[in-house]
């Protein structure tokens, strides 16, 4: 059976989730996946504006459930809105279920990303 609602945007990102992720009851700390997300963000940020980027701000974060060890994390990236050197990034957690094809939406977020220069100023996002 199908999921009734699929992931939203590029997957930009898989990795496991591990027992030096949990915590003691086996679910993956929070930060663990958030960074996993800023990864993301980078990655796809960086493709987009054709060079570095740095994170400017996180607007919004919604823990909607949580992984567990073994889960798959499967990061996908839509990029909502690009301005003159930011872009804002729709970024979507969902986890792979251990040994199934199961998945499920676990974290929500937005993060803005600013492209910079070679002297760490922000610089014009090509269009």
């Amino acid at each position: 059976m199908a999921d009734a609602e699929q992931p939203r945007g590029t997957l930009t990102l898989r990795t496991l989730a591990m027992p030096g992720d949990a915590n003691a009851a086996g679910d993956i700390f929070g930060g663990w996946v958030m960074a996993q997300m800023d990864l993301a963000c980078g990655i796809r940020a960086a493709e987009h504006a054709g060079g570095r980027v740095v994170t400017a701000a996180v607007n919004e974060m919604v823990f909607e459930k949580p992984m567990h060890i073994g889960d798959t994390l499967c990061v996908y990236i839509d990029i909502e809105k690009i301005g003159r050197t930011s872009m804002t990034l729709l970024v979507q957690a969902w986890a792979q279920r251990y040994l199934t094809s199961h998945r499920e939406k676990v974290i929500v977020g937005r993060f803005v990303m600013v492209a910079l220069d070679e002297d760490g100023k922000p610089t014009r996002i090509p269009d």
